[in-house]
């Protein structure tokens, strides 16, 4: 009846579905490939400011922040811009439907800074955007942790900015430049933007991780996963290539590796608990 889900894989999920505990579903930039938003990591990850070309890994930091601060911004917006254009697909709205299912049993980690989750219907307080979001921005010299709306500037890679534009980067309490509200490359975790210590916790208290379109290539990822292998409950890995989690859980009595487009495999996890659900209640 599934493509991609196994009987085994099945019995779990039914067996996970009757107890109590919840589940936590991680996802990375795998689920946005869909919805026509790159990874800025391929051919398109390149940045030109004056005569050199820049990676994200190098655009993407506290230390270009403090050299060019309006070349950052450029770039952060321009992300912004592709991030609105695009809509939520099929993968994001699987996903709430499980969060329907599960409801307070729910939680969404997600690495995606895009708010397509929060744009598919997910709720905010069950979402935990341990890389930040482009929803918001922060003061560059820390004079408050308060969080300010991102700047109401769209604008294509090639633009620049007008003077009347450049006041709105700006931290309305001190003037200084302000920083989007995201995790940076030369950065770590902390609990205060990035929630990372909750979203440690409630991973912990989970009966079932679902890993959607990222290969763990950031720690705090990397250590969900860990704990996850240490509480020995299932792990489902969804993505369209091989990577380490894929890898270490042919190794994993409880881990299963479907390798296809995230959608498709989460649409066959909701059919798979929708029906369970409609079972029991006809009971």
């Amino acid at each position: 009846m599934y493509q991609f889900l196994s009987e085994n894989l099945i019995k779990i999920l039914i067996d996970f579905k009757l107890s109590e505990k919840p589940i936590s579903i991680l996802t990375g930039a795998g689920i946005s490939a869909a919805s026509g938003i790159p990874t800025f990591r391929g051919k398109d990850g390149f940045w030109v400011v004056g005569s050199k070309n820049y990676k994200p890994e190098k655009m993407g930091t506290m230390e270009m922040f403090r050299e060019n601060p309006l070349a950052i911004w450029k770039w952060f917006i321009y992300i912004k811009t592709i991030c609105e254009k695009a809509k939520p697909n099929d993968g994001h709205f699987a996903i709430v439907g499980l969060e329907k299912i599960f409801q307070s049993r729910f939680y969404l980690i997600t690495q995606n800074v895009d708010g397509l989750h929060e744009r598919a219907g997910n709720s905010p307080d069950k979402i935990f955007s341990i890389h930040g979001t482009l929803d918001f921005m922060r003061c560059g010299e820390l004079c408050t942790s308060e969080l300010f709306p991102f700047p109401a500037i769209r604008k294509d890679r090639e633009e620049n900015f007008l003077e009347s534009e450049i006041i709105q980067l700006k931290c309305p309490n001190c003037v200084e430049f302000a920083r989007p509200n995201v995790l940076w490359f030369d950065e770590f975790y902390n609990e205060l933007f990035y929630k990372s210590e909750t979203t440690v916790r409630i991973a912990n208290e989970s009966g079932l991780l679902i890993i959607v379109g990222t290969s763990g290539s950031t720690t705090l990822p990397s250590i969900i996963f860990s704990n996850a292998i240490k509480n020995n409950i299932p792990i489902i890995d969804i993505n369209t290539h091989e990577n380490p989690f894929s890898k270490f859980l042919t190794n994993y009595e409880k881990g299963f590796s479907i390798q296809a487009e995230s959608a498709l495999a989460l649409k066959e996890i909701l059919d798979l608990m929708t029906r369970h659900l409609t079972q029991q209640r006809s009971n």
